[in-house]
């Protein structure tokens, strides 16, 4: 029984894709860093309610500036998350550092460093 031409262009792509993920991952590119701000543990909503107005400034200022390209809230309520226009998590710690609510002690942030899904360049022929 000879095996169908589906079959073996089938068995061609599989090969193809095994073999791309056996190779080493190539190191992905960095383009922003995601900032996830969480209110520390026994911080109170007033001592957070008195920082607000110059931390909405400040943090405004960064938007318009162009180093905060999107922000969000949480969706468990617990904090914002910001997707920073910088290339490692230092850059992005030390942007971050500068706002009321971090100098105060009251919230911590996350990095997260992050760049294009490198898997899509399988569609690109490389």
């Amino acid at each position: 029984m000879q095996p169908s031409f589906r079959s073996i262009i089938l068995a061609t792509g599989l090969l193809a894709i095994t073999s791309a993920f056996a190779q080493t991952p190539s190191k992905p590119t960095i383009t922003r860093v995601m900032a996830t701000l969480t209110v520390n543990d026994g911080v109170a909503r007033d001592q957070i309610q008195k920082i607000m107005p110059s931390e909405v400034r400040d943090t405004v200022q960064l938007y318009l500036d162009g180093r905060i390209e999107q922000w969000y809230a949480r969706g468990d309520g617990k904090g914002v998350i910001f997707i920073l226009d910088c290339k490692t998590a230092d850059e992005a710690k030390a942007l971050t550092d500068t706002l009321p609510l971090v100098k105060a002690k009251l919230v911590t942030f996350e990095y997260m460093p992050i760049g294009p899904l490198a898997p899509l360049r399988y569609l690109m022929g490389k």
